[in-house]
């Protein structure tokens, strides 16, 4: 098959799941005898800096969706100029300043860019088009990264007149954060859009059904294919850490419950038995995190243990294999449901236990794979209370690992996961 993929790209600033996956699905694909075209939105992919993916020019620049979002001129702007908007330099740059648009800003420019040709970005989605519909091979099928793109559809259709996916993963987080009334007005644009797209594929059955509620369209036209890691990657350490030490791999923010983890830190460092202990967070940061971040390190100070605590820059695919080898135990403890949580499979797969909050997808993944703990309510006080034994008995969390990293093996293969997304591709072209 020829494939078509469209993500939005991160720039390379923090952990985007989306991005991982979507470049660790675009190689099984591959690695099964299919052509895949990526192409990156936005910012430049993010790829865990092992192979180039894509070699596709960016039309919808970050930097350029705003000023077409903003000023009326450069709705005009001819394509020389648009490239030098475009350029890796300038998005990576205005990645890393995450969060310097207002609340208004955000708003405004998805509900636009969810308005596809009838959104101020219209000039861009017909470059972007035209260039598709100029590339040697006609593709079989173009598959969106997430219903944020939805806008895109209708005119692909249209002009390529081939079949549109998209993949599900947490957008109903980034559209409810949306403050009033673009939230609401952006959801009311997305059950319009979604109209158009002839099949969804959510990374968790809990995701699926959440979705089938909140994009109003029928249940048979969600497939849920479980989500997988590059098995072959992962290699842990037999000895583990020579020190209790707890992991965190995210965006450092608010929105991944890095605070509460901070929290139940403190609290463990009472305990005697706890107190060579250690934290190590990692996961990349924007700009706009940076206060949130000082506000858990003057914490830490405050209760005189910040030099047990390390936060981390490098999370690129070596650094993070290498991080998670030093962990008895990760925790990113999501104070919202999610769709997925890829550190999950990543910490399991290299036989790290996990503690995370019995919300989304996570019962779902413990029961899949055996290899962590659940706890409710989430608290800083219960995630301590749950975390504890696991931290005093490295044997007990080595054996619930090692569990973990079976589950994974058996039930997790980026490869079977390929496989399945195939065979929906293939009945929906034949229909």
């Amino acid at each position: 098959m020829r494939i078509i993929q469209i993500c939005p790209g991160s720039g390379d600033n923090f952990y985007c799941e989306n991005c991982l996956r979507d470049a660790a699905l675009v190689k099984a694909v591959r690695n099964l005898g299919h052509d895949v075209l990526m192409v990156p939105l936005y910012l430049p992919l993010q790829a865990d800096k092992v192979e180039q993916v894509s070699n596709a020019p960016i039309f919808f620049g970050g930097v350029n969706v705003y000023l077409q979002q903003k000023l009326s001129i450069f709705r005009k702007t001819p394509r020389w100029i648009d490239r030098w908007f475009d350029s890796r330099r300038l998005l990576e740059w205005a990645g890393r300043k995450a969060g310097m648009t207002n609340a208004r800003d955000l708003g405004e420019t998805t509900i636009s860019m969810l308005q596809g040709e009838d959104g101020r970005q219209v000039k861009e989605l017909d470059r972007f088009v035209d260039w598709l519909v100029t590339e040697p091979q006609k593709p079989d099928v173009v598959c969106l990264s997430n219903v944020l793109l939805a806008g895109l559809a209708r005119r692909i259709k249209q002009r390529l007149g081939v079949p549109v996916v998209c993949l599900l993963q947490d957008e109903d987080g980034f559209l409810d954060g949306l403050t009033s009334p673009y939230a609401e007005r952006a959801w009311a644009v997305v059950h319009e859009r979604v109209r158009d797209i002839d099949a969804f594929l959510a990374v968790s059955k809990y995701y699926g059904d959440t979705m089938a509620t909140r994009l109003k369209v029928d249940e048979k036209k969600i497939h849920v294919v479980r989500m997988g890691v590059e098995l072959d990657v992962y290699k842990p350490y037999e000895s583990g850490p020579a020190v209790p030490t707890i992991g965190f791999l995210s965006r450092m923010c608010p929105e991944r419950g890095l605070d509460t983890l901070v929290d139940a830190f403190i609290l463990l460092k009472k305990n005697a038995g706890l107190r060579s202990a250690k934290l190590r967070v990692s996961g990349g940061r924007s700009v706009a995190d940076e206060p949130f971040i000082r506000r858990q390190q003057n914490k830490l100070q405050s209760a005189g243990i910040l030099g047990d605590v390390e936060f981390l820059h490098a999370f690129e695919r070596d650094a993070k294999l290498e991080f998670l080898k030093t962990l008895s135990v990760l925790s990113v403890p999501e104070p919202r449901p999610v769709a997925y949580g890829l550190y999950v499979l990543e910490a399991l797969a290299m036989g790290v236990p996990v503690v995370e909050p019995a919300i989304g997808c996570f019962p779902e993944t413990i029961a899949a794979t055996g290899g962590g703990v659940l706890y409710e309510p989430n608290t800083a006080e219960r995630l301590a209370q749950v975390m504890e034994p696991l931290l005093l008995d490295s044997q007990a969390a080595h054996r619930l690992g090692a569990e973990g990293r079976a589950g994974v093996f058996k039930a997790f293969d980026i490869g079977r996961t390929a496989g399945e997304m195939i065979g929906i591709y293939e009945q929906i072209v034949r229909k």
